[in-house]
């Protein structure tokens, strides 16, 4: 299963994209979008996350993507800018038919580092750690997309088998289903 981690941001939104393999995550590809640099224009920094995240999907394919939810914001001109690039980023999955899964930054502090209340610096760690990622990016919206990602697999495996129905089970499972 290949999954597509986000960060959003309207300034920086962090992108990455894992391959969990039985009980190894392997790292595809992370990065960034430094939307703020070439753009003043809120709308035009979310095209250009679209058209960025756009690409990722077009390169890695993932089966999966998750999304950190919005939880804080300093006022609420920087929560509607933020709500934007979910949006956006979420629409750039949903457009290709990608899964999308939200979890909370405690949930997702809590997967990669067993501590709800991890700081930026212990998830950085713990995520180059499980992904053997000798360099350290630039952006922390890198890693934590990462961790979102691996949050996502570890969650993603403890739930198999727990569909409620059949029906259940073939829509959250299209691929293992044969159809005649």
């Amino acid at each position: 299963m290949r999954v597509l981690g986000i960060d959003p941001g309207s300034i920086v939104c962090g992108y990455g994209v894992v391959e969990k393999n039985g009980s190894n995550i392997t790292l595809v590809e992370y990065g960034v979008v430094e939307a703020k640099k070439r753009f003043e224009s809120l709308p035009q920094r979310l095209e250009m996350i679209y058209e960025r995240l756009g690409g990722v999907i077009e390169r890695s394919l993932p089966d999966e993507a998750a999304v950190e939810s919005v939880f804080f914001a300093k006022n609420a001109q920087s929560l509607a800018k933020l709500s934007h690039a979910r949006g956006v980023a979420m629409l750039a999955a949903a457009i290709k038919r990608i899964p999308i899964m939200e979890y909370s930054a405690k949930e997702v502090k809590r997967s990669v580092t067993g501590n709800g209340n991890a700081s930026k610096e212990q998830v950085q760690f713990m995520t180059r750690t499980i992904l053997k990622i000798e360099e350290t990016p630039d952006f922390f919206d890198a890693t934590d997309a990462l961790a979102v990602a691996i949050c996502h697999c570890l969650k993603r495996n403890s739930q198999r088998g727990s569909a409620r129905s059949w029906k259940q089970f073939v829509e959250d499972n299209p691929k293992r289903v044969l159809r005649h």
